[in-house]
């Protein structure tokens, strides 16, 4: 036999179309026979290959090796989230902690937590200095002219430290009025029932007292804190004064407690996603998964993870703040007067650096996502 005829190019090899010919069925697949090159379909039986007689890799294994190669997004979406972690490590070396306290300060609400910081850290080192004072003067019955001049001044410090910080607080009662407003313009799902409200439109009155609680104890106190600030300028009566800082007292009062209850939910919600998430990463590290598969789904698992462990965190920050503002204002409330002063600066002070390492964050947050999408 001097030629073999061989299929046209049009690749169909099926078994189907050559039932019964004698000439396809002379040929095994075990024998020497060589595929068309100009055929577009691997041989349907595997066999060892001539190129690689050496080693049991099959024909067509290389076809499907390229298979995997071409669809490797996980692999691409890695790539993509490593370089994203590079350049917030780049944007984390451009972001300077002076920059962080410049945007801060540039608040009004930044400035107040700086100046609580400074007011109560006088305090504390004025409790400290009295009680050292205290135990020299069984030594010595007279204090020397210069520590009571140190005292006298740290102390006024100290009393203009809180009035700035009062009139920083002033018309903070826009916030909430706002909030409340808005809810008179909520957006509606259609033409009609938005020309019905129009039509009969809820009075201001009806609004306010529909608004949340936490946002009303928070209008009601800052308009008392404004009452009571005017009353040290001396707009207004003392008497007028002293009522509206009881009011004021209250509403905090109400408002921690209320920002207690929220933050124990808040928690509560964020450890349940959190226990959910890491159920999910046990699942997968006990399956079969490939190792490509298995890693990228693992990595976005520990990055949602490592996300509500931040949250926690901060909300842990939070309680720990609000647990220092309700024992500071129950003395103002209540009138404790034992170890009045020292609690007072303690935690007026650790209330201060919580809130203040708080506002640190989120403005640092910002210079950092800012300076990530300038590189």
């Amino acid at each position: 036999m001097s030629t073999i005829s061989f299929p046209s190019e049009d690749g169909s090899t099926d078994a189907s179309m050559h039932n019964g010919d004698p000439f396809y069925s002379a040929f095994d697949g075990s024998s020497s026979f060589q595929m068309n090159p100009l055929s577009s379909h691997p041989p349907r039986t595997p066999r060892t290959s001539m190129t690689t007689a050496s080693t049991s890799q099959v024909y067509g294994a290389s076809i499907y090796e390229t298979k995997e190669k071409v669809q490797e997004p996980p692999v691409e979406e890695e790539e993509e989230l490593e370089e994203g972690t590079e350049r917030l490590k780049q944007a984390e070396l451009r972001v300077r902690k002076e920059e962080v306290w410049r945007e801060l300060i540039l608040t009004s609400n930044g400035r107040d937590k700086a100046f609580k910081i400074i007011q109560y850290s006088l305090k504390v080192y004025l409790l400290f200095h009295l009680s050292v004072s205290t135990s020299r003067l069984l030594r010595r019955p007279t204090r020397p002219s210069w520590e009571q001049e140190l005292v006298r001044r740290l102390t006024s410090t100290v009393d203009g430290f809180s009035f700035t910080r009062k009139c920083l607080l002033l018309f903070n009662w826009l916030s909430p009025l706002t909030a409340i407003m808005a809810q008179q313009s909520v957006p509606f799902s259609s033409a009609q029932t938005r020309r019905t409200s129009k039509q009969t439109a809820k009075p201001f009155l009806h609004t306010v007292l529909h608004a949340p609680p936490t946002v009303l104890l928070e209008l009601v106190n800052a308009a008392a804190d404004d009452v009571y600030t005017f009353s040290r300028l001396g707009l207004l009566g003392k008497r007028t004064g002293d009522r509206a800082g009881r009011v004021a007292d209250w509403c905090w009062l109400l408002a921690t407690l209320a920002g207690l209850v929220e933050n124990g939910v808040e928690r509560q919600m964020i450890g349940n996603l959190q226990s959910e998430v890491e159920s999910r990463l046990y699942a997968e590290s006990m399956t079969a998964a490939t190792a490509k598969s298995k890693s990228a789904s693992s990595k976005l698992e520990e990055k949602e993870l490592a996300r509500l462990q931040k949250q926690d965190y901060w909300l842990q920050v939070t309680r720990a703040k609000l647990a220092m503002d309700f024992i500071f204002v129950s003395y103002s409330v209540f009138n404790f007067q034992r170890a009045r002063e020292p609690i007072r600066a303690f935690t007026g002070l650790a209330a201060a650096l919580l809130s203040a390492a708080k506002l640190y964050d989120r403005h640092k947050t910002i210079l950092l996502k800012a300076a990530s999408l300038s590189l």
